[in-house]
C-alpha cells in the first residue's frame, strides 16, 4: 500500500482532539478489512507503514482516553485494542526495532491493562454491566493474544497492579475472565511462571484456591481447577509446595466439587498434588437415617431464616418507602431552589436591562437639552463623576477589608495577651508555691577557706569594736525610760489622730459647700427648696450672717453724701476668736 493511501489517516491523527478517534478506527478498520484478504506481505508491509508513521503509537496512547465522552464509548475503544494487538502480533520491524521492542510494546501491554482494570471498575460499579463485561471480556481476549505473540511481556502484565486488582475482584464472571487469561497463557508457553517473582506467583495462587473455596458456581470451580491443574502440570517446583502451603485443600477438593460436572480435572489434580491419597475413597458413608436427619436440620434452619426475612421485610419496605420519599422530597426542594434561583436571575438580568436603558434614555435626553458647546463639559462632568463613584465603592471595600484584617489581627493580639497574662500568673504562682515549700539554704559556692577568711573578719571586727558592759540596774533604768517614752508616744498620737480626723471633717464639709455654691443656680431661677440648701445649720454662724446681710443692705440705701467722709466697718471683719468658737460649734458627720 503507497503512502497516498494513508495519508488521510495520518492527517486525522495530526489533531490530537479525544473526538477523532472514531473517524480514525473507522479508517483503520477499512484499510485491513481490504488488506485482510490480500498477500500476508501487503499485511506485513502495511504493519511496517503503521508503525513508521506512528500510527501504532497513536492506537496505544488512545486507549488511556475518556470514552465515556466519546461518540462509540467503551465499544470503540474496544475495537481499538483488537486492533492494537492484532497489528503488533506477528510483526518484526525492518527499522527501528530495539525502540520498538523496548518502548512501544511494553507501552502497548500498559494501556491494555489499564484499559481491562477500567472496565472492570465500571462493571463492579454497575454501569451498563452486560455490555460492560462484554467489551471487558474482548479486552482480555486482546491481551491474551498479544502476550501470546510477545512472551517476554507476560511477567509485566501479570506483576502490574492493574492485573492483581483484577485478579481480587469479587465478581465472578470477572474472576473466571481473569483466570481464562491465566490459562490460556500457561498453555501457549508455561515458561514464565519461573520468570514471575514469587510474591506474584504466590498471590495468582492464593486467588485460586480462594476462589475454590469461596465460589459456589461450578463453572468459577471449573475454571480455578482448571488454572491450578494446568499450572501444577507445568512446573513441578510449584506442585510440591501447594500441600504444604494449602493444607486442607484435598478434603476441599472432595467434599466441594466432586460430583459438579468436572470430576476428572478434581481427581487429576488430587492425585498430582496427593500422590498417596485415593480421591474415589468416600470421604464418609451416610445412613438413611442420618441424611434424613441432615435433610430435617437443614429445612428447619432455611424455614428459620425465610421467617426471619419475612418479619424484616415490612421494616425494610419501610425503610426504603421513607428513603424514596426523603430522596422525592429533596429532589423537589432542589427543583424549587433551582427554579428560584433561576426566577431571581432572571429578574436582575431584567432590572438591570431596564436600568441601563432608563439611564442612556436620560443620557439622551439630558444631551438633547444641553447646549452644542457645552456637550464635552457634560460629558466630562459625568465622567468625573463616575470615576468619583468607583474610587468611593473600591475605597470603601478596601477599607472593609482592612478593617477584617486588622480586626483579625487584634483579636489574635488580645488572645495572646490573654494567654500571656495566664502563663504569667501561673509562673508566679508556681515560684511562689516553690519558694513556700523549698527553706532558704544559704548562698552557694562558699568553700572552707572563704568561710575561714569571714569567720577572721568577724573576730577582727569584734576585737575592735567591744561591747560596753551595763549592770542588771542600768539595764532595768534604761527598760523603765525606754517605756515612760513608748506611752507618752501613744498618748500624743491618740490626739493627733483626733485632731486629724476633726481635720478631715472641716475639709470634707467645706467642699461639699464649695460643690453646692459652684453648681448654684442663679437668684432668678432659684426656688425656695434649692435655696435652703445653703442655708447654714449652726443657730450662731446663721445669726451673724443675717446681722451683716442687713447690714450690707443699709449701707446700699445711704444716699452718696452720707457715705463722704464716713468709713464704713466692714461686716465681714469678725474677731478671730468668735470664728474659732463658731466652727467648733458646726455639724460634723453627725457628731
Amino acid at each position: 500500500m503507497s503512502d497516498s493511501d494513508l495519508q488521510p489517516l495520518i492527517t486525522t491523527i495530526a489533531n490530537t482532539s479525544e473526538q477523532t478517534v472514531p473517524q480514525v478506527l473507522l479508517k483503520l478498520k477499512d484499510i485491513l478489512g481490504r488488506k485482510s484478504v490480500e498477500d500476508d506481505r501487503d499485511l506485513e508491509k502495511l504493519k511496517q507503514d503503521l508503525y513508521t508513521h506512528g500510527i501504532l503509537q497513536y492506537c496505544s496512547a488512545a486507549l488511556n482516553y475518556d470514552y465515556e465522552k466519546i461518540q462509540g464509548g467503551y465499544s470503540t475503544v474496544t475495537q481499538m485494542a483488537e486492533i492494537l494487538s492484532t497489528c503488533c502480533v506477528g510483526f518484526h520491524p525492518v527499522r527501528n526495532k530495539e525502540a520498538f521492542q523496548n518502548e512501544v510494546l511494553p507501552s502497548a501491554a500498559d494501556s491494555l491493562i489499564s484499559l481491562a482494570k477500567i472496565l472492570m471498575d465500571k462493571a463492579v460499579e454497575g454501569k451498563g454491566k452486560t455490555g460492560t463485561i462484554r467489551h471487558f471480556q474482548k479486552v482480555m481476549d486482546s491481551i491474551s493474544w498479544f502476550l501470546k505473540g510477545h512472551n517476554r511481556l507476560i511477567p509485566q502484565v501479570l506483576q502490574s497492579k492493574q492485573y492483581e486488582e483484577i485478579q481480587l475482584s469479587e465478581n465472578e464472571e470477572i474472576g473466571m475472565i481473569s483466570l481464562q487469561l491465566l490459562q490460556s497463557l500457561i498453555q501457549a508457553n508455561s515458561a514464565f511462571l519461573s520468570d514471575i517473582r514469587h510474591g506474584a506467583v504466590k498471590g495468582i495462587l492464593d486467588d485460586i484456591v480462594y476462589k475454590l473455596g469461596c465460589s459456589s458456581s461450578p463453572a468459577a470451580g471449573r475454571a480455578a481447577t482448571k488454572t491450578l491443574l494446568s499450572i501444577a502440570l507445568s512446573q513441578r517446583s510449584i506442585a510440591e509446595v501447594i500441600p504444604e502451603q494449602y493444607q486442607g485443600l484435598d478434603s476441599l477438593l472432595k467434599n466441594d466439587w466432586i460430583g459438579k460436572g468436572f470430576d476428572t480435572e478434581v481427581l487429576q489434580l488430587i492425585d498430582l498434588l496427593y500422590p498417596g491419597v485415593s480421591a474415589r475413597e468416600p470421604a464418609q458413608d451416610f445412613s438413611e437415617e442420618k441424611v434424613k436427619a441432615v435433610c430435617v436440620i437443614q429445612a428447619a434452619w432455611r424455614a428459620f431464616q425465610t421467617r426471619r426475612r419475612m418479619k424484616k421485610l415490612p421494616k425494610a419496605v419501610s425503610v426504603l418507602q421513607r428513603s424514596f420519599r426523603e430522596r422525592r422530597r429533596l429532589q423537589e426542594t432542589q427543583s424549587q431552589r433551582r427554579r428560584a434561583e433561576e426566577e431571581l436571575k432572571h429578574q436582575v438580568l431584567l432590572r438591570r436591562q431596564r436600568a441601563r436603558r432608563e439611564f442612556r434614555q436620560r443620557q439622551l435626553q439630558l444631551l438633547e437639552a444641553v447646549p452644542a458647546g457645552q456637550v464635552n463639559r457634560f460629558l466630562g462632568d459625568l465622567e468625573l463623576r463616575a470615576a468619583v463613584m468607583i474610587q468611593k465603592v473600591w475605597r470603601g471595600h478596601r477599607e472593609r477589608r482592612n478593617f477584617q484584617q486588622q480586626e483579625q489581627a487584634l483579636r489574635q493580639f488580645k488572645a495572646a495577651v490573654t494567654i500571656q497574662r495566664a502563663a504569667l500568673r501561673f509562673l508566679k504562682r508556681q515560684r511562689a508555691r516553690r519558694h513556700r515549700l523549698s527553706p532558704w539554704k544559704g548562698p552557694r559556692g562558699l568553700t572552707d577557706a572563704r568561710r575561714t577568711e569571714l569567720k577572721k573578719q568577724v573576730d577582727d571586727y569584734i576585737a575592735l569594736h567591744p561591747r560596753s558592759s551595763m549592770s542588771a540596774e542600768g539595764c532595768r533604768e534604761l527598760h523603765q525610760r525606754a517605756q515612760e517614752t513608748l506611752r507618752q508616744h501613744l498618748m500624743r498620737r491618740d490626739t493627733e489622730r483626733r485632731a486629724e480626723q476633726h481635720r478631715q471633717a472641716l475639709l470634707a464639709q467645706i467642699n461639699t459647700d464649695l460643690e453646692l455654691l459652684m453648681n448654684a443656680p442663679a437668684l432668678t431661677e432659684a426656688t425656695e427648696m434649692e435655696s435652703s440648701v445653703f442655708l447654714s445649720r449652726s443657730a450662731p454662724v446663721a445669726m451673724r450672717a443675717r446681722q451683716s446681710h442687713s447690714a450690707l443692705l443699709q449701707a446700699a440705701r445711704c444716699p452718696w453724701w452720707k457715705k463722704l467722709g464716713d468709713e464704713l466697718s466692714d461686716p465681714e471683719s469678725v474677731h478671730k476668736d468668735s470664728i474659732d468658737t463658731e466652727l467648733q460649734r458646726l455639724f460634723l458627720g453627725g457628731n
